[in-house]
């Protein structure tokens, strides 16, 4: 063959791949409309995106259905414990620039901890998997406490800083957000920057994230979603869910918009936060949860015959997703302001999209 052939095969060969690759996108547009036209039961946002291309980005149900205000695309919603990947990003930043070590303890940062067990023995590496033993903050005291002094990471620590460990740091797992508080007063030590700040700076400005944010619960918020619970199914009727909010925590509830959270993802994708070295890292399985991996503040989806990275997040009145594709490239952002029963409403459009996208692996 010589070259003038051996060009012209190359060329068909690039051309037919590049037919392929938008027949594909079209087929799966087209297979995620068609599933998205006959949905019901669900209130929020939902964008599905390959690549640098979103493909659907809709929106369904009510922001306020006392004042019977539609849900639009770029409605703000909580997003509950997805804010604990941004949180990880962040912790992975200071890493990467050699401020961090993951295999340090919480005193090298901290040395005035008020807990010994917790400054001397756990580590940001379990803090970061669930496995330093730390125990659920967001229940009894919280709950009946008043959730506008919630203003500063450090206020949130009273409600967890005296309790004993679950189990000795990292013999176990037990999702807890009381670690993600810890690296938030650690983001905030070595910086100098208070969290909030840090993260508008170097997570949410990186990215192009402008409609993401830390609000407090009397806040006057333009276009927001209000959140409706039914305390996850055990009543038969909704209720506001304010008594259960106050300002994010590193651990959970900024608020955001399906297409700021597409746009974390790719810039988590392109090695905008950080290299690729530090982003595998971020991205391999470390530990078993209850149902999924985890590698570093950050859910590892193995059940599919594509893996499945992302977080989710739920909470009194608020269901979300973030999932990500790892071989495909395509990336689902689920956001809604109803909670369920883990197999309606949102729960079951985020375990569609999963099962329609990845392939469930039987028997897993």
């Amino acid at each position: 063959m010589n070259l003038r052939n051996t060009i012209l095969t190359v060329l068909l060969l690039l051309a037919f791949s590049t037919i392929s690759n938008a027949q594909a996108k079209r087929d799966l547009s087209t297979k995620c409309k068609e599933y998205l036209d006959q949905l019901h039961d669900f209130s929020g946002t939902i964008l599905i995106a390959q690549h640098d291309s979103i493909l659907v980005k809709r929106a369904f149900g009510n922001a306020s259905i006392e004042y019977n205000i539609k849900n639009e695309v770029d409605t703000k919603f909580n997003i509950a414990s997805i804010t604990k990947m941004i949180t990880s990003v962040a912790v992975l930043q200071l890493f990467e620039q050699g401020k961090l070590k993951m295999d340090a303890v919480v005193g090298t940062y901290l040395p005035d901890y008020p807990n010994s067990t917790v400054r001397d023995s756990v580590t940001i590496e379990q803090l970061l998997t669930h496995t330093s033993g730390l125990q659920p903050f967001y229940g009894g005291n919280y709950l009946e406490s008043n959730k506008l002094n919630y203003k500063k990471v450090s206020d949130y620590l009273p409600l967890f800083v005296n309790e004993p460990l679950a189990f000795s740091p990292g013999t176990s797992y037990k999702y807890n957000g009381a670690g993600f508080v810890i690296l938030g007063l650690i983001i905030e030590k070595i910086t100098g920057m208070d969290y909030y700040d840090y993260i508008d700076q170097n997570v949410f400005k990186k990215a192009g994230m402008k409609n993401s944010l830390a609000i407090e619960t009397d806040s006057i918020v333009s276009n927001k979603a209000s959140g409706y619970t039914s305390t996850f199914g055990d009543k038969n009727y909704y209720s506001r869910n304010d008594y259960y909010l106050s300002k994010a925590s590193p651990a959970g509830s900024h608020y955001s918009t399906v297409e700021d959270l597409y746009l974390f993802s790719r810039a988590l994708r392109n090695n905008l936060f950080f290299s690729e070295n530090t982003k595998e890292m971020m991205l391999t399985p470390r530990v078993k949860g209850y149902n999924t991996h985890l590698g570093y503040g950050v859910d590892i989806d193995q059940r599919y015959s594509e893996v499945i990275f992302g977080h989710s997040g739920g909470w009194f009145g608020v269901r979300t997703e973030l999932m990500d594709f790892k071989d495909s490239g395509i990336t689902i952002v689920v956001l809604s302001n109803f909670d369920d029963n883990g197999k309606t409403g949102a729960s079951k459009v985020i375990d569609d999209l999963k099962e329609m996208i990845g392939g469930k692996i039987e028997n897993n």
